[in-house]
């Protein structure tokens, strides 16, 4: 037992180790190449809102790392750098959170699916190695069994994060060739998304890995 999941360890460390490397090379790239549109992140964020008539969205700015769409309160948030930012970096994730809006307003399948399980992610994402560890600790299978079974929330959660979030960068590159944004500047934007991308598939996949373990176990 102690082996396998050393093994594990290792393996989803390199995962996350290896997609946080490729996401934070991209980033630092093309946050020193300028956009030709000479907007902000936060003007093209209200640009792509318009161009789709969506006008019940604010765009604000956030704190570091904060880079996100808020269906709560309908709207979109950016750090320092994407807010005021006139890179292709700023430039991508803006248009990345914008495809969430587009997506909350038109009612998408995923969206609507991951926003029904998150009260129930919430509980079992904090609640489940605690039933684990009691599970093991007092020999009792029933809170193994439970543990596993929110584990899986977690994971499912995680792989129908999946599509909302190729989803909104699908959206977001085909607004980018709407407007006529020169081709070398897509295809940053492109390399932008796509190692954003891998850090959800990086995610999602060590989750898996995870769960796979823990049924293992259960069986043995």
């Amino acid at each position: 037992m102690q082996s396998s999941y050393l093994m594990l360890v290792v393996v989803t460390l390199i995962i996350g180790l290896g997609a946080q490397w490729y996401v934070n090379h991209k980033l630092k790239v093309y946050n020193r190449v300028a956009n030709s549109t000479g907007l902000t992140g936060a003007e093209a964020a209200r640009q792509m809102l318009a161009y789709y008539g969506i006008t019940n969205v604010q765009v604000f700015r956030g704190g570091p790392g904060q880079d996100f769409f808020d269906p709560r309160s309908n709207s979109v948030t950016l750090s320092p750098e994407a807010y005021d930012g006139r890179t292709i970096t700023a430039t991508a994730t803006a248009c990345h959170e914008v495809g969430h809006a587009c997506q909350f307003a038109q009612d998408y399948t995923p969206m609507k699916i991951r926003g029904a399980i998150v009260p129930a992610v919430n509980l079992a994402s904090n609640a489940w190695i605690f039933l684990l560890m009691a599970g093991i600790f007092l020999h009792i299978s029933g809170l193994t069994t439970a543990a596993i079974i929110m584990y899986a929330v977690v994971v499912l959660f995680q792989l129908v994060t999946l599509p909302v979030e190729f989803n909104a960068s699908q959206r977001a590159m085909v607004y980018m060739g709407q407007i006529g944004l020169p081709a070398a500047e897509r295809k940053g934007a492109f390399d932008v998304l796509r190692a954003c991308a891998f850090t959800y598939l990086a995610a999602a996949l060590t989750s898996v890995l995870q769960l796979l373990w823990l049924l293992n176990q259960r069986e043995d």
